[in-house]
């Protein structure tokens, strides 16, 4: 149905190319990044280091599924962005689970690879940020891309201060209570993902127009044809 191609699947959707540029940055540095911190975060035991780097992980997979959508059609990026926001919760809860795993454990990490490894992370995700910074209220996937990067540089200053903690104090709780601050806002930003990608999927849904019924056949008497 031609109205049903242009509403979901159209190609010509103009697209910005600081956009496009943006988003294959972020891929990269944060490809790179997951690398880095899963090394640290099992190297120093650190839980937050860890969910982060799942994170890092998490974004790379969204950032491709941006690029993926990007120039196709309202409902496309919105379903992409549900993908997302369902992601970044479940992330979420992974998070909450691991921490409490972590506390039971009480086994404190080792502060200066925290410490070391978040500031890294830090300059990654500030980075990141902003170039997307300008792109952060557009469509749903616009704005799960922005959230994404927000929480990263947000979950990089909490680490840094976990480790400051852990340092002053020796125990494993300013690591775990980053862990959860990191689940909250995980759970936050991919609630109102999901949200706003499902307002613009019914948005989509009523911009299709119904199929056209087939034109009635005119009925003619045989008196009118002279019969």
């Amino acid at each position: 149905m031609p109205g049903a191609c242009c509403s979901s699947c159209s190609t010509s959707i103009p697209v910005s190319p600081r956009f496009r540029r943006a988003l294959w940055v972020a891929l990269f540095v944060n490809a790179a990044m997951f690398a880095v911190e899963i090394g640290a975060g099992v190297k120093s035991g650190s839980v937050s280091l860890l969910a982060d780097s799942l994170d890092f992980a998490g974004d790379a997979a969204n950032y491709g599924i941006s690029l993926a959508v990007l120039a196709m059609g309202l409902a496309w990026r919105a379903r992409a962005a549900l993908v997302k926001g369902i992601t970044m919760a479940a992330f979420g809860v992974f998070v909450l689970v691991k921490t409490g795993w972590s506390a039971y454990a009480g086994i404190p990490p080792e502060p200066l690879t925290m410490g070391a490894v978040g500031l890294l992370a830090l300059f990654a995700n500030a980075g990141v940020a902003l170039m997307l910074y300008a792109f952060r209220d557009g469509d749903a996937n616009m704005r799960a891309v922005w959230l994404c990067s927000r929480n990263d540089a947000i979950g990089n200053l909490a680490v840094m201060l976990a480790a400051a903690g852990v340092f002053g104090t020796g125990s494993g709780w300013p690591d775990a209570l980053v862990a959860l601050l990191m689940a909250a806002l995980a759970l936050s930003a991919g609630t109102a993902v999901v949200r706003q990608a499902r307002q613009e999927l019914a948005q989509a849904a009523q911009t299709v127009p119904a199929a056209v019924a087939p034109a009635p056949v005119a009925s003619v008497s045989l008196t009118q044809i002279g019969l």
